[in-house]
């Protein structure tokens, strides 16, 4: 892995990118198959989460992928206070369990390392690689390349439907725009990493019983009128990134 990021970083990302989702999509029948929600797909994110850490730790890349301190102080991020209330989103029609205990557990520990996985992945590598050359391209793909990414959950047996899938992949490509905007501007995924594993965690218990069509689309356009609102004062708020005029090494 370290020849194939020496050689070509854009190339690495790319293999990550599919990788992780040929083996989520891999995972999807496997979890039926055996009888016990998210458990292949806990175990592959695992090992992947594995091998990507420790990837970045081995070559001293912490602080060119983001798994590291933010350089700014958490108020000029509000205290990341918007962070907290879209990962919240997922329970504003209420609680409850979606899956069995075992299930349930599965789910949470393959929630946190797809927080890990996809931030660093899209964030980090993708970003980092196309950075090298326009930072406008780096945020607009990564970004992009992340919400269009989630359309693989219309074919790999998660259940989605069409109408599910497209507001899903209109969100991400939103909260992909932020959250690139985070780490572009205070150097770090780990606000990122926290919120997005957040928000995917509390769809465990997320209650979509009773939840019309209207009131869905509603609750999805809150959701992004709002990140594309913190997306913005951050833009205007913050001091110009690390990564203006220079490529950043480990």
């Amino acid at each position: 892995m370290k020849k194939l990021y020496e050689k070509n970083e854009l190339t690495l990302a790319i293999v990550w990118i599919a990788s992780y989702c040929v083996l989520q999509s891999l995972a999807n029948p496997l979890n039926k198959m055996i009888g016990v929600e998210y458990a292949v797909s806990a175990v592959f994110c695992i090992l992947q989460a594995a091998v990507l850490f420790s990837f970045i730790r081995k070559n001293d890349l912490q602080k060119r992928y983001g798994v590291c301190k933010p350089l700014l102080p958490a108020w000029r991020f509000l205290y990341y206070v918007p962070l907290v209330i879209l990962s919240s989103g997922n329970l504003w029609n209420g609680v409850t369990c979606n899956y069995s205990p075992l299930g349930t557990v599965c789910h949470i520990v393959c929630m946190l390392c797809v927080g890990f996985l996809e931030e660093v992945i899209f964030r980090g590598l993708l970003f980092a690689a196309i950075a090298k050359n326009t930072i406008k391209s780096a945020v607009v793909i990564s970004s992009v390349t992340f919400g269009v990414g989630h359309i693989v959950n219309l074919f790999n047996g998660s259940g989605m439907n069409l109408a599910e899938n497209l507001c899903q992949i209109a969100f991400a490509v939103v909260i992909g725009f932020l959250l690139v905007t985070i780490f572009y501007r205070g150097g770090s995924l780990l606000p990122c990493i926290l919120a997005h594993a957040a928000i995917n965690i509390l769809s465990t218990f997320a209650n979509d019983a009773g939840l019309s069509a209207e009131i869905y689309l509603l609750h999805i356009g809150i959701l992004i009128v709002f990140t594309i609102a913190y997306t913005l004062i951050l833009t205007k708020t913050l001091p110009k990134s690390r990564w203006e005029g220079k490529n950043v090494g480990g």
